[in-house]
């Protein structure tokens, strides 16, 4: 079953397909109109504009906190329960190294505040806090899928092989934007959306 959504979608599919296209066009001009820039930075609030902007057009709780508990596999996110003072504690967590702001992801992802969209909208959200504080970002599409879903997997326990996964592929290149889109596009790939490139989306 899909999703309630404001598209009147009940297929699956179609519903996927939807989504990345309309949500990769609203990534894109989250950074062409500048307003990713105006976001708090290393906050729940910040996440939650960028989930909104993403999937506002999608889904009702776009941008709110999720009131189901939720799971991946064998792995259950934070319960509903304690998911808001889980969040009040991620957003005093201190982000002035890379370990730190890594660290603090790992946790916000075990948090997965949203019913849908976590890993999209926080790893712009993990971007953010790098280019604010290291000057720095992740070049996602240096960072293969699946060693990047196992380190995932493994980093509530260890995060070593998340920080140095994502360490390798840092760049300074902050403001270009090919880096950006084919940042989006790896996101959503490690998803499982791949239909629409970003590229591809803005000539239109």
């Amino acid at each position: 079953m899909a999703l309630q959504n404001k598209l009147g979608l009940t297929d699956e599919l179609e519903l996927a397909r939807e989504e990345e296209r309309i949500s990769k066009q609203k990534a894109l001009a989250l950074y062409d109109t500048g307003l990713l820039d105006t976001f708090p930075v290393g906050t729940f609030a910040g996440l939650a504009m960028i989930h909104k902007y993403l999937f506002e057009d999608i889904y009702e709780f776009a941008g709110q906190m999720r009131t189901v508990n939720i799971a991946k596999g064998n792995f259950r996110f934070a319960p509903v329960m304690y998911l808001r003072p889980a969040l009040e504690s991620i957003d005093q967590m201190p982000q002035s190294t890379f370990d730190e702001i890594i660290e603090k992801y790992v946790e916000m992802n075990v948090a997965h505040p949203f019913r849908e969209g976590n890993g999209r909208s926080t790893r712009i959200w993990l971007d953010c806090i790098l280019k604010k504080e290291l000057h720095q970002v992740v070049d996602w599409s240096r960072v293969d899928k699946s060693d990047y879903l196992m380190a995932m997997e493994r980093s509530p326990v260890k995060d070593l092989e998340i920080k140095v996964l994502l360490h390798k592929a840092l760049t300074e290149q902050i403001h270009d934007r090919q880096v950006y889109m084919k940042g989006i596009d790896a996101s959503y790939h490690y998803e499982g959306y791949q239909i629409f490139r970003t590229e591809e989306l803005a000539k239109k």
